[in-house]
């Protein structure tokens, strides 16, 4: 199995379905780490919306109406990923999960929109889990407690 938030060899988990193809924006600014993200939720059935290293970028792929960010805090032009996760819950409709190695700030800011934070490195399965968990939680769907290693935002 391999983990999200390394560089190196991803091994995809086992296969989630899912409702319909989800897609997914992925806002990470370490080119390895978004790969692999990104091949282990294609693997997964999902699709992804693209890869964004900054505030910039992030915003003009909103535009697609991706279901789901996956955000980092720290990225290309700072610590904009809490920033962003409020754009893009508040002015695009996008349900955000923090992928973060601070998840101690994504909790501090607790933008609004934002479901919850994965600490990085996570296992894929973590992420598959919680990917799923919050694509549940956006349509609305009744939810059980949240899957392990997703720390949940206050008020979501």
């Amino acid at each position: 199995m391999g983990w999200v938030g390394t560089a190196g060899t991803f091994h995809p988990a086992v296969r989630i379905p899912t409702m319909s193809r989800a897609s997914i924006l992925i806002v990470e600014d370490e080119y390895l780490v978004a790969a692999d993200l990104e091949a282990s939720l294609e693997e997964l059935g999902y699709s992804c919306a693209g890869i964004a290293p900054d505030l910039e970028t992030a915003l003009a792929l909103a535009a697609s109406k991706p279901d789901l960010a996956l955000v980092d805090i720290h990225l290309r032009d700072g610590q904009t990923g809490p920033l962003i996760a409020e754009r893009l819950a508040q002015d695009h409709g996008v349900a955000v999960l923090f992928v973060t190695a601070n998840p101690r700030m994504a909790l501090d800011a607790n933008p609004p929109g934002v479901i919850g934070v994965l600490n990085k490195p996570c296992h894929e399965d973590v992420v598959a889990a919680a990917v799923a968990y919050a694509l549940q939680a956006k349509d609305g769907a009744p939810l059980l407690s949240p899957p392990s290693g997703l720390k949940l935002m206050q008020g979501a």
